[in-house]
């Protein structure tokens, strides 16, 4: 069976040098807070193009802390996507703040800015942009709105790290970047972890403490904190594979070509890329009417695809009874779209034989 995803492939193309990695932490004795994970924030900051960075436990992490260092705090409002994974918005309802979702436009299915202006209000404290599925958000638009309303805005990078806007790396064009390392993505290790971008010296000052506890220097609690470190091991192994990203994600753009060229059938809505954004396919999603016909009938040919996102957070248990404003687009596409295969080493005959099977559908 082919999946839309199999991390497995990359880890085992590194895995002598994992191993290795690995090893040469577990002999050092320093597993916390040591060269390691100091290796890696400076590599990423410079990587990303940003003053300072800082590992956490994982993505959701990243946002809540962010949003906690930005001054959000409880009944605020923070405007958001709903078309999206519900840790961007849990991270929103730990802060007790209240998400206010944004629909999506059906360009690249990310927050729509002409629909930002009309929902902000006396409360509305913070802006979360999602980058999904590989390629950025409109960010010029964007950002003018939150210049405007003197919203702080936190970009949530978590699918799309090494994708450009303006040939300007993603997370550095805002007050923080927040990013996933999980195994499925672009830049990814062998567990969960993330990492935080940020040019605000007292952000990172705040984040720094508020990772681990709360505690200054002293080890004094001066915030209620979490714990949220990214430990030695994964820092080594990202490090490592941080060498390779524009390597791996030009591999990945590679197989998006060859579908967008050879796919020709005009019922699969295909993704669009746009000239002054680098579009480097985390996930490749398509969109079709009759969904379920469509995963089933790939399946019975060796395809078992996957669906990103097939319910939308505000559609969630956790707001059943609780009113939000119609999101059209968003509601759409989630009953339509289906991520085709796209990782590191997929065969091309593989992709010849699924693309054959697209057009004869």
């Amino acid at each position: 069976m082919i999946y839309s995803s199999f991390p497995k492939n990359s880890f085992q193309k590194n895995k002598k040098q994992i191993l290795k990695l690995v090893e040469k932490v577990l002999d050092s004795g320093n597993y916390i807070n040591g060269n390691c994970l100091k290796n890696f924030e400076n590599n990423f900051a410079k990587y990303i193009g940003s003053k300072y960075a800082l590992g956490v436990g994982n993505s959701t992490d990243a946002l809540l802390l962010s949003l906690k260092a930005v001054g959000v705090k409880e009944n605020d409002e923070v405007l958001v996507p709903s078309h999206t994974a519900p840790a961007t918005v849990i991270s929103i309802l730990n802060c007790k703040a209240k998400p206010i979702f944004i629909d999506v436009n059906l360009d690249d299915y990310n927050i729509d800015y002409n629909l930002i202006e009309k929902n902000i209000t006396k409360n509305t404290k913070c802006l979360v942009i999602v980058h999904l599925y590989g390629q950025a958000a409109n960010l010029n638009q964007i950002l003018k709105i939150s210049k405007k309303f003197n919203l702080k805005v936190i970009e949530d990078v978590s699918q799309s790290c090494g994708a450009l806007y303006n040939k300007k790396k993603l997370g550095s064009f805002s007050d923080i970047g927040c990013f996933s390392f999980f195994p499925t993505k672009n830049l990814s290790t062998i567990g969960d972890s993330g990492a935080i971008v940020s040019n605000n010296k007292n952000y990172i000052n705040k984040i720094k403490m508020l990772r681990e506890y709360g505690w200054d220097a002293n080890r004094n609690c001066q915030f209620v904190g979490i714990n949220s470190r990214l430990d030695e091991v994964h820092a080594e192994i990202l490090n490592y594979r941080l060498k390779n990203l524009d390597n791996e994600n030009r591999e990945r753009i590679k197989i998006a070509k060859y579908y967008l060229k050879n796919v020709k059938n005009s019922k699969i809505i295909l993704p669009r890329v746009f000239p002054e954004r680098k579009h480097i396919f985390h996930l490749f999603v398509v969109r079709v009417k009759n969904r379920n016909k469509f995963i089933k009938d790939l399946q019975n040919e060796g395809f078992k695809l996957g669906i990103h996102y097939e319910r939308p957070v505000h559609k969630h248990a956790i707001f059943k009874g609780k009113k939000f404003k119609k999101l059209e687009n968003t509601e759409k596409i989630s009953n339509q779209v289906v991520s085709l295969p796209i990782y590191i080493g997929l065969n091309k005959k593989i992709m010849s034989k699924l693309v054959n099977i697209l057009n004869s559908i």
